[in-house]
């Protein structure tokens, strides 16, 4: 059991947002450590280290917030009346609004995030960042179905090896005609850490600024021009997975594709192209050459900056500007990978609306980044050194967990006017619909765990979500995209409302909807929330299949991941489906002729989601074909292929982009969706 904390340590940690204490239900409350407390403190810079650390620091933050005029950011929400600041009377005020326009006061400012000096009499001078921000994001027009997939698992017949940003238009493309989709859901496509191997998850990125090169199509690159020899290579890479039963080998993949990009990067632009390409360079200024930098720094030092020369290890010393300099070719040619993959990224968001999708492109956004990539080196003084993100201890792991992704230190995000979050939002909205966001309780507050400790012995820290929100609300807006946050698990309260209130919608999945605070049986599609994406099951689950034969608990024996034992967890499983099961049957969506017909259980399940009157429903590609494998297993990493998996059929079979849009299985999915009358208009 932890010792009370120290009060003077409470009230210092409150002052700086970090938490003494959490709760991993609601009847319960766990008291933070005061080393978890010390060590988060001193990851904002704040000595705690101690007693008389203790009240200088306090003296320090309250002599400061006491003569703060402003705080660094500052959120008006349009339609919310007249901006309040709460400044003494006589204080003089000057806007320099994003467009560049000075004004002496705050009225009928238009949206965007201004730089607000405030004067007072006393002599006091306070400059924040105001940011003026629609109430409400915005929300889709129509209730319309989708498909989720995670893109490297989809393979076409043209593909090398793994699903690429080709695949993704001519499956959005099909979708949207044929399927009558809204919308397809893909996995985060950031850039990933080089190695080898390179760690395969989509949620451990170098960059969540700029996308993967490895999703590029070669044979869509103007500049590409396709040799027998690398034509046959890639065959054989995508024969392997599709023919052969390999594993998806993304690191074969990008080699060869990394060739054939360097021979197409050694040809001359068109004049057309090149102007797009410097605009490209131009717009994207100093993010661009700094992420460029990095990856051609890695070659040459390996793939974490902590490991580089120290004169190297900061991206602003006059050694780094040197070794950019001589450096100039790799630099290019790295920005120009990252030029023509948001480019096929948006032809792909283009496809999706011209084949008549509201919504279009669903992309993700991971809740951090991998602490030696190129975000970290390049974004270091945002961060927080010394720190992991992670999870507490809660009824489901009560080990906790650490996710190996280093915080956003809000205070230095405040002081910026939160311009790294904006400018990833910036990035990832010129070519989404929609925008998923993983664990969107981060804008909230995050689990630090401290360097070497277990995720036991972290704490909360607090973040302006009140700041990311008026920001996610204000970009979302300008590109008429939709927001999803993943809200899965434990929530602390007033979260989910807040979301609400500003137009993000929820995640809702079927197997977790049940009456948890009634009698705990599934939940009547009435009773659904409707601010949400319904699914039936995600990346991190079982797939639908899996789940109604309990070839799930099986899978989670053989691993040796059980915790109880497998007689238990098979009865449990099962009575689980039976009560879904038993509820499908009596609304009337499934038979009892087809009790035990897979195909049929499926469909219901999905014309089950269609009676919630959630706005938008996703259906798991590989639920499409019987799929039994699940993309990630949480809890494993070498005793099971997470992020490796081909989409299969029934008996594990590789089925192709092609197959799949020709499955009669498939297609009597969407006739179904099509016939519960689900509108995509």
């Amino acid at each position: 059991m932890n010792e009370a904390l120290d009060p003077g340590l409470c009230r210092l940690a409150e002052l700086h947002g970090v938490a003494t204490s959490y709760s991993p239900a609601p009847d319960r409350t766990v008291a933070a450590s005061a080393g978890a407390v010390t060590a988060a403190l001193g990851a904002l810079g704040v000595d705690a280290s101690d007693p008389e650390a203790v009240r200088a620091a306090l003296a320090d933050r309250e002599r400061e917030l006491a003569g703060q005029l402003l705080p660094p950011t500052v959120v008006h929400w349009t339609g919310t009346g007249e901006i309040a600041l709460g400044l003494p009377a006589g204080t003089r005020l000057e806007v320099r609004t994003e467009d560049g326009e000075s004004r002496e006061d705050v009225a009928g400012l238009p949206p965007g995030v201004h730089l607000l000096t405030a004067a007072a009499p006393d002599g006091r001078v306070a400059r924040a960042h105001l940011i003026v921000a629609p109430d409400r994001l915005p929300t889709p027009a129509h209730r319309s179905y989708g498909i989720l997939v995670q893109l490297y698992s989809l393979l076409s017949r043209r593909s090398w090896g793994m699903g690429d940003l080709g695949d993704l238009a001519e499956l959005a493309d099909w979708a949207g005609r044929i399927a009558g989709a809204g919308f397809v859901q893909v996995n985060p496509l950031h850039a990933a850490v080089p190695g080898a191997p390179t760690d395969p998850s989509p949620y451990r990125p170098s960059s969540r600024r700029f996308p993967d090169p490895v999703h590029l199509r070669p044979e869509a690159v103007p500049e590409y021009t396709a040799t027998g020899s690398l034509a046959d290579r890639a065959g054989d890479l995508r024969s392997a997975v599709l023919d052969q039963g390999a594993l998806i080998d993304r690191d074969a993949v990008w080699e060869l594709k990394r060739e054939a990009l360097e021979t197409a990067a050694a040809a001359p632009l068109t004049p057309d192209r090149q102007a797009a390409y410097d605009a490209f360079r131009a717009a994207e200024g100093q993010a661009l050459e700094d992420h460029a930098t990095w990856y051609a720094l890695a070659e040459l030092h390996g793939s974490d900056w902590h490991r580089w020369p120290e004169a190297l290890r900061d991206p602003r010393s006059p050694e780094t500007a040197r070794a950019r300099a001589e450096l100039a070719d790799r630099v290019a040619f790295h920005a120009r990978l990252a030029w023509l993959t948001v480019t096929q990224l948006t032809a792909a968001q283009r496809a999706a609306r011209e084949a008549g999708m509201p919504v279009g492109i669903v992309h993700d956004l991971a809740v951090g980044v991998h602490p030696a990539g190129a975000d970290a080196w390049a974004q270091q003084d945002h961060f927080a050194a010394g720190m992991s993100v992670g999870a507490p201890p809660d009824a489901f792991n009560a080990r906790g967990q650490d996710w190996g992704l280093p915080p956003w230190r809000p205070d230095r995000l405040a002081a910026s006017g939160h311009a790294p979050f904006r400018e990833l939002l910036r990035a990832l909205f010129r070519y989404a619909g929609a925008l998923r966001i993983d664990h969107v309780m981060g804008l909230f507050r995050l689990w630090w765990v401290p360097e070497g400790r277990p995720p036991t012995e972290g704490t909360y820290v607090r973040y302006d979500a009140e700041a990311m929100l008026a920001l996610l609300a204000l970009e979302a807006t300008r590109a008429g995209a939709v927001v999803i946050g993943e809200d899965l698990g434990t929530v602390e309260p007033g979260v989910r409302e807040t979301l609400q209130r500003h137009g993000v919608l929820g995640t809702s999945v079927l197997w977790f909807e049940r009456d948890w605070a009634g009698d705990g049986r599934p939940l009547p599609p009435e009773r659904w929330r409707a601010d949400c994406l319904a699914t039936a099951t995600t990346h991190d689950l079982p797939p639908t299949a899996a789940r109604l034969t309990g070839e799930h608990v099986e899978l989670r024996d053989r691993l040796g991941l059980l915790t109880r034992p497998l007689a238990e967890e098979r009865a449990e499983a099962a009575a689980d489906i039976a009560e879904w099961l038993a509820l499908l049957t009596s609304l009337g969506l499934i038979a009892a002729a087809e009790s035990g017909d897979e195909e049929a259980e499926i469909r219901a399940v999905h014309r089950f989601l269609l009676r919630t009157p959630a706005r938008m429903i996703g259906i798991w590609l590989p639920d499409t074909v019987g799929d039994r494998r699940p993309q990630n297993l949480p809890g494993t990493w070498d005793q099971y292929p997470n992020w490796r998996l081909p989409i299969a059929d029934t008996k594990g079979r590789p089925v192709t982009l092609e197959e799949l849009t020709a499955s009669e299985r498939v297609r009597a999915l969407f006739r179904t969706l099509h016939t519960d009358g689900t509108s995509t208009a």
